[in-house]
């Protein structure tokens, strides 16, 4: 029997709802995959499926439109036409009473002349419209759908993450977190096209930053300042391979989102319960580091300086055309506590392998004149750069 022929019968059954003879043209254990829906197994989900659906649409009609066979592979073009009738339910809706006309294809795989796989493709959104269980195109109904989302949209972009925003020549920033959006992740144009993010913020920013980057050419990879679960977090989800430090390789792909070198007791009772929470949440999970960047190499036109203290591995990108310097948290322009902005100052002892090695890592920052510094919170440090960083070194522990 031809591969056609095995297909033929199949729609053949179906239309009739003969569940046995449609059940006869498939090979068990094979798969029957709704796309973007559900897969089912044969015999049984297959059976499950049909009877529910016959039983919602008691005169569901299958018609061929076109079938096209290749080899072993048939594409069917249907055209189903029934009525919601009932008395059974359609993936837990009652029946309304609604027709629906609906089309679709269904590529349907074929050896020894039985199935062993189809892919059914068809326009859900279409059928859940006639259905009634979402409203006519056009109609006012569907207008005040698109008014709830797109205000859903910007509220949620005030933690997801905001559009990029050009701070230099060929470098973007992303801000997202709560409260402010005072988390940062940085896009910079690498040769040959696409970006480098540099820093990954929160996990809450991962679509913000896939989007900006699809935006800017695509990513090409990631390179993390550290392995903080507030500099990790998207990492995992941005499909590029991602790069950090060799001292903070093993933090990146630990599950632990808090460090051991993190002494919370030094934070305030409030602040304490607070940080024990929100950086697990803050967190995307482990990463898989594909390679590490230490002082001296080249990332997209800058070049890695190792700025340790605040964790072991930090790493900031400088770039000596402009003076540009992206230095994750090397310092804070944020108070972790209290939210307010403010003057640069050494990074929270709680979180800080090491306050004074974090010293001498902002006086090693100033000694390189920067014209700009953006660190991984809140805001940059512009101005008399140098004079700024060198009194946060000199200054008290906050």
């Amino acid at each position: 029997m031809s591969t056609s022929d095995v297909a033929k019968r199949y729609f053949k059954a179906l239309a009739a709802h003969d569940l046995e003879a449609a059940l006869e043209c498939w090979k068990p254990g094979g798969l029957d995959r709704f796309v973007g829906q559900q897969d089912l197994i044969a015999p049984d989900g297959i059976r499950v499926y049909f009877e529910a659906l016959f039983a919602a649409f008691p005169d569901f009609q299958f018609e061929i439109l076109e079938l096209t066979t290749y080899r072993n592979r048939s594409a069917v073009r249907w055209r189903a036409r029934a009525t919601f009738a009932g008395p059974g339910s359609f993936q837990g809706f009652a029946p309304t009473g609604a027709r629906v006309d609906v089309e679709g294809c269904d590529v349907v795989t074929v050896e020894d002349d039985m199935i062993t796989a189809n892919e059914a493709y068809f326009d859900s959104g279409s059928m859940a419209r006639q259905l009634g269980l979402l409203p006519p195109a056009g109609s006012p109904a569907e207008a005040r759908i698109a008014r709830l989302t797109n205000a859903r949209t910007r509220a949620r972009s005030f933690v997801a993450g905001s559009r990029e925003q050009p701070i230099a020549d060929g470098v973007w920033i992303v801000r997202g977190g709560f409260p402010a959006r005072t988390m940062s992740v940085y896009l910079l144009e690498d040769d040959g096209g696409g970006v480098t993010v540099y820093d990954a913020g929160i996990s809450a920013m991962t679509d913000a930053v896939a989007a900006a980057g699809a935006r800017l050419g695509g990513i090409k990879r990631v390179v993390l300042g550290h392995a903080d679960a507030d500099h990790r977090g998207a990492a995992p989800g941005l499909g590029a391979p991602v790069y950090c430090h060799p001292e903070e390789q093993a933090a990146a792909e630990s599950p632990e989102s808090l460090r051991p070198y993190f002494d919370l007791s030094k934070l305030n009772p409030v602040s304490r319960f607070l940080f024990e929470r929100l950086l697990p949440a803050w967190d995307g999970g482990p990463v898989a580091i594909a390679g590490t960047v230490s002082e001296g190499d080249a990332v997209a036109g800058f070049r890695v300086v190792e700025l340790p203290g605040h964790a072991p591995g930090l790493i900031g990108l400088y770039r000596e055309s402009d003076g540009l310097a992206l230095v994750s948290d090397c310092f804070y322009t944020l108070n972790p506590l209290t939210g307010r902005k403010g003057a640069a100052r050494v990074p929270h002892p709680a979180f800080d392998v090491d306050v004074e090695q974090a010293r001498e890592s902002i006086r090693k920052l100033a000694a390189l004149g920067p014209s700009a510094a953006w660190p991984g919170h809140a805001n940059p440090v512009t101005g008399d750069v140098r004079g700024e960083l060198e009194r946060a070194a000199a200054a008290p522990v906050p």
